[in-house]
């Protein structure tokens, strides 16, 4: 119940005096342990019913709370409401007096839907709270089934639409017709519902591509005819407040819109190509996203090292990986190990991925001169006791973030390397002094993402000789031991894989290490040294996931 608010719902259960402290404490690592929300973990615990917590919701938010959805509400009160409207807000109509019309909502906290709605109805709107599970089979029973119009009968609606736009106002009009705006919206509520990261909206000479990147692959959609290109593009960018007029050089842009209830962010990028500007959205869905250490399928020893790293009174610690290995995931999640009400955090990001209760987000802004470096030097004056920086880019920012880690404060950043004793030489690449490097830096975390096999097909096969051989392990190691794949079925779309499994290596740094950073050791002497310390290689990690039947050989051999 109410999965992305657990931070908030457990400060209104201390408010309400439904647990003490300590008893929020220890249901928040359940909550985070498990993966349930916290209203959940709360009701599990014996320590509220859910009447009880839906009760203390609407006190705090000052609004009311109706223990049952009225089975209906009446004509004159459903027909304020369109169908597809009920459906993309999940709300129900229950009263409409003194021009104030009272919505119960499947999510209460989401305020965008009274801004949007208000807007849309010309009325003032007022959310009450009920449960979230009943009022989404009501709106269902009331309003019918959630018809979203196929893509095939989207794409026989373009014929309606004029094609021929040749000034900047003919393809801002194209932009504003309903056959675009409702195409538009399809393809965001189809990116959401497949749980995909990205929406690539891409030009060609010859065809207009959209695809969708989910676990790490991309799948392509029906795409629209080539000529309204421009049209659907126009119209993502007036979603995201950009300059429809300026098509020559890059824009970065942020949409906030309401899917199925939901508040989902969508970060926006435009490139300007020979054929047109392809346009990238980054789909930045809390739900999805579990910003905890007991979520990342990290071995208990690695949870434990990061633990002690980010509650040390300074140093830096650096997760390192490719573009979409989940640095900023890992990076959130060590950061909400530290925030409590004594730590003051700061964080500088080119852009705020995801925003977080209690911390402090600087979003980077090129633009002004607000770089990475100028943010972590105003950092320094704020008092801060954790600093997280986005990354670490330049010289001045690795000089600043050494500063700030030998002057008291923790850093946490990362850089692109390709395993953890890389970074040590990418630093001193940079121009960073090898001493200072060995006095403040306390570990390193290298990662990856690889697709699981799917669940439902998983299927054990004996692998080729020359494919184990190129595992480069020991034959007694693998012996008797099981191989999987996937074979393929409706569950993961016929690819045989369906979500991800984080690899890891990390990289405490001793004080033998120390000593050959100081020394400019090169990457494979600290690579083996560590590995002398306890280190267990990405390699190795991978094998585990293997074994463990969570992932191919395939997969382990393409990342590692």
């Amino acid at each position: 119940m109410f999965d992305d608010h657990s931070d908030v719902i457990r400060d209104i259960a201390l408010e309400a005096g439904l647990v003490t402290p300590a008893q929020a404490e220890e249901i928040w690592e359940s909550h985070a342990t498990t993966g349930k929300s916290f209203s959940d973990s709360l009701m599990d615990a014996g320590l509220a019913d859910r009447p009880t917590i839906l009760q203390a919701i609407a006190d705090h938010l000052q609004v009311q709370f109706y223990s049952a959805v009225p089975a209906d509400p009446g004509e004159a009160l459903t027909k304020l409401l369109k169908a597809p409207q009920a459906h993309k807000y999940v709300v129900l109509p229950v009263a409409d007096e003194a021009g104030k019309l009272t919505l119960l909502a499947k999510d209460p906290f989401n305020s965008s839907v009274i801004s949007e709605l208000s807007f849309i109805l010309q009325k003032d709107i007022e959310l009450a709270v009920a449960d979230p599970a009943q009022v989404e089979a009501a709106v269902t029973r009331v309003y019918g089934e959630a018809t979203s119009a196929s893509m095939e009968e989207l794409l026989g609606e373009f014929g309606e639409v004029d094609a021929a736009a040749v000034t900047d106002e003919d393809v801002t009009k194209q932009a504003s017709q309903a056959p675009i705006i409702r195409f538009v919206d399809l393809v965001l509520q189809e990116g959401v519902k497949a749980k995909a990261s990205d929406i690539h909206f891409e030009p060609f000479e010859h065809e207009f591509r959209i695809r969708l990147r989910i676990d790490g692959s991309l799948y392509e959609m029906a795409p629209p005819p080539k000529n309204l290109a421009s049209a659907v593009i126009a119209r993502v960018k007036v979603l995201s407040s950009l300059n429809i007029a300026e098509r020559r050089v890059p824009q970065d842009g942020r949409i906030k819109t309401t899917i199925s209830g939901r508040q989902i962010d969508l970060r926006v990028s435009t490139l300007p190509t020979q054929f047109g500007e392809s346009v990238v959205l980054r789909i930045l869905d809390k739900t999805v996203v579990n910003l905890s250490l007991e979520a990342l399928s990290m071995h208990d020893d690695i949870k434990e090292g990061i633990r002690a790293m980010v509650s040390r009174p300074n140093g830096i610690f650096i997760v390192t990986g490719p573009t979409g290995s989940g640095k900023t995931t890992t990076l959130y999640s060590a950061l909400r190990e530290v925030n409590t009400e004594d730590v003051k955090i700061l964080t500088a990001e080119d852009p705020v991925e995801y925003e977080v209760e209690g911390i402090m987000q600087v979003p980077i802004n090129h633009q002004v001169g607000l770089t990475f470096a100028a943010a972590l030097r105003s950092f320094l004056r704020q008092d801060p006791d954790t600093i997280m920086v986005g990354e670490i880019r330049d010289l001045e920012t690795a000089q600043i973030a050494v500063q700030a880690s030998l002057t008291g404060h923790v850093v946490l950043s990362t850089l692109h390397t390709n395993d953890a004793p890389g970074a040590v030489t990418r630093l001193i690449d940079m121009g960073l002094e090898p001493f200072l490097i060995s006095a403040s830096l306390e570990g390193v975390l290298a990662q990856r993402l690889l697709r699981r096999v799917c669940k439902t097909c998983r299927t054990a096969y004996e692998p080729d000789k020359d494919v184990v051989n190129m595992l480069d392990v020991d034959a007694l190691e693998i012996a008797n031991k099981k191989f999987y794949y996937g074979k393929g079925c409706a569950d993961c779309n016929r690819s045989g894989y369906k979500g991800r499994q984080g690899l890891f290596e990390l990289m405490t740094i001793t004080d033998q290490l120390r000593s050959l950073i100081t020394q400019k050791a090169p990457t494979l002497v600290l690579k083996q040294k560590a590995i002398e310390s306890g280190m267990r290689p990405l390699r190795e990690d991978g094998l585990r996931c293997i074994f463990d039947g969570h992932t191919s050989i395939e997969e382990v051999l393409k990342y590692t």
